[in-house]
């Protein structure tokens, strides 16, 4: 058999959606609108939410058992604004024809307050697959989840993805920021995902191909209150940014490697309840990171929702995805019927061995790789 004429790697985009929320323990009431936020209006592949505090951070809550009712109830209003049939216009022009993209969520995990899942669009479930779940505590006795991170894997078609929802330790008082710092570090050498019986599966979190980390980070900004507020009323956000100290880590400390978007958006932290007005410091706690390549982000923001003392922060993104297909077939459709099991990672490098650019602008498009087994 020639195996010549059987694989090929075709590299598409995918649009990601993003975001983090610290609801500060309060439930969500049944008609608590969440299309802004989840920008419904758009057209997203995934969705990752992450939040912080879906219970107050109390010790009977961190103490006791897993109290999965609130975190099922944000998860139920995520289905259902994600699942919402939305009216439009048919291309006769007519009004009233049903629209519905289905989402499903292969992934939501749960660890005192802090809750993430992953929702997919019901045409990516079959190609998706290996999910798994990391929690590492960080808190009260250095092991405890009040802190910490929630961490899920899975892989899309050949790709690895990995997100980290985490909740670093607060407080401005010096040595509070090398508390955070060994949060992370604590995070990034204690997570571990399965390798797989018979596949080489990355294990550690920056392993993976395409990954994300969100949350409360609570890094702080290293100015006087008075100056703060005066610099953010005057929208200079470059001057706050020089006094950021998440920017310092990123750029030499613990968050070395990782990438930030361009924050030009106000401190997400602390107002007063359903209030628009800061309520003592501010605080750009909020924030989103991601690692390695093929993740472009198209845009970086704050939603206004005033259900807590944090506003959520969300990023999207183009992010390239691996699909293996068969270089013969007539149906070079983006995603595939019938997609034969994972091939072993020596085959997969073998066939990812040349590197491939494509433009930004071929979005959902997908281009044949210029090389196959030889």
């Amino acid at each position: 058999m020639n195996i010549n004429n059987i694989y090929a790697v075709i590299l598409c985009l995918i649009r990601l959606f993003a975001s983090t929320w610290n609801v500060g323990g309060i439930p969500p009431n049944d008609d608590l609108n969440l299309e802004d936020w989840l920008d419904t209006k758009n057209n997203y592949d995934i969705y990752v939410i992450g939040f912080q505090e879906v219970v107050p951070l109390s010790a009977k809550n961190v103490l006791g058992s897993e109290k999965h009712g609130i975190s099922m109830k944000w998860s139920s209003l995520i289905r259902k604004t994600l699942n919402k049939s939305s009216v439009t216009k048919s291309q006769g022009g007519n009004k009233g024809d049903k629209c519905s993209t289905s989402f499903g969520c292969i992934v939501s995990k749960h660890m005192v307050g802090i809750l993430v899942s992953v929702w997919l669009k019901e045409k990516l479930l079959p190609f998706t697959h290996h999910p798994s779940v990391s929690c590492i505590g960080c808190g009260i006795m250095g092991c405890l989840g009040n802190k910490g991170s929630v961490s899920v894997r899975f892989l899309l078609h050949e790709t690895s993805f990995c997100v980290v929802c985490c909740h670093l330790a607060s407080g401005e008082k010096e040595g509070d920021g090398m508390h955070r710092n060994s949060n992370a570090m604590e995070i990034f050498s204690r997570t571990r995902f399965p390798s797989g019986p018979s596949l080489d599966l990355p294990r550690k979190i920056n392993d993976h191909e395409r990954v994300i980390l969100l949350g409360d980070l609570n890094y702080r900004i290293s100015l006087p209150e008075d100056e703060t507020r005066c610099l953010v009323y005057q929208k200079k956000w470059d001057s706050l940014l020089e006094n950021d100290q998440l920017k310092v880590e990123i750029e030499g400390g613990a968050f070395e490697g990782w990438h930030e978007g361009a924050i030009n958006f106000s401190p997400t932290y602390k107002y007063y309840s359903n209030s628009d007005e800061y309520y003592g410091s501010f605080q750009g706690c909020d924030r989103i990171l991601w690692h390695g390549s093929g993740l472009n982000e198209i845009a970086y923001d704050r939603c206004e929702s005033k259900h807590s003392d944090h506003r959520p922060v969300r990023a999207t993104f183009n992010v390239e995805v691996d699909v293996l297909t068969n270089s013969n077939s007539s149906d070079q459709r983006l995603f595939l019927s019938g997609r034969p099991d994972r091939i072993p990672s020596k085959l997969r490098d073998l066939l990812l061995d040349d590197h491939h650019h494509f433009d930004d602008d071929d979005d959902h498009h997908h281009h044949h790789h210029d090389s196959v087994i030889n």
